[in-house]
């Protein structure tokens, strides 16, 4: 069985998308992914190594006023030489966000993400969850509480810890981090198969 690699590519002001991003990659790994969880504005020679060479990478960050932090936005414009030349092409890509409100414009970071993974030739994997606690029947609790179809939303109040981070969107997170691998592996063991028939083929 091909053995997938993911980055989780994070930045985290208060501790609260730390939170999200760890369930992410805690997910990722109990299915079966090699993974690595980085911070954006931490990145060592060999952290972008694994980048290049990963299957897929998860972009996550809270979301301050309308978008992802300054702090992610350098980490983008860092990425030029590889978009220039496509080095990430055909990887997969999801993200995930954290905003003090309920709504926080969320969309509009997690709408950033997929644009700069558009940027370089990537594909986008969604959420892939029904919207939860969208009827009387329906509470907090649910998985995708919020509705977000993009990638996964969390909503985390500004006067508390990481402690705070809500259940329902730590369990969400990893809904994201177990179906990326999961669409990874399938990827991986593809691009395998494929990659054995040229050779054969020669």
């Amino acid at each position: 069985m091909t053995i997938p690699t993911i980055a989780v590519l994070y930045y985290s002001g208060s501790g609260h998308t730390k939170v999200l991003a760890d369930a992410v990659t805690g997910a990722a790994e109990s299915a079966g992914a090699t993974t690595a969880l980085l911070r954006v504005d931490e990145l060592t020679e060999g952290a972008w190594d694994f980048i290049d060479s990963a299957d897929a990478i998860i972009f996550g960050a809270p979301t301050y006023m309308g978008t992802a932090p300054a702090a992610f936005h350098a980490f983008a414009e860092k990425t030029a030489s590889r978009w220039a030349v496509q080095k990430w092409h055909n990887k997969l890509g999801a993200g995930f966000t954290n905003a003090a409100c309920k709504a926080g414009d969320k969309n509009s970071t997690l709408d950033y993400f997929a644009t700069l993974a558009a940027q370089h030739g990537m594909n986008w994997i969604n959420l892939g969850l029904l919207p939860g606690w969208k009827s009387t029947k329906g509470t907090e609790n649910d998985l995708n509480r919020f509705g977000y179809f993009n990638g996964a939303a969390a909503q985390t109040f500004s006067d508390v810890g990481p402690e705070g981070v809500h259940s329902a969107d730590i369990a969400t997170a990893e809904h994201l981090g177990k179906r990326v691998a999961e669409i990874a592996t399938i990827f991986a063991a593809g691009k395998g198969a494929l990659e054995r028939e040229l050779v054969s083929a020669n």
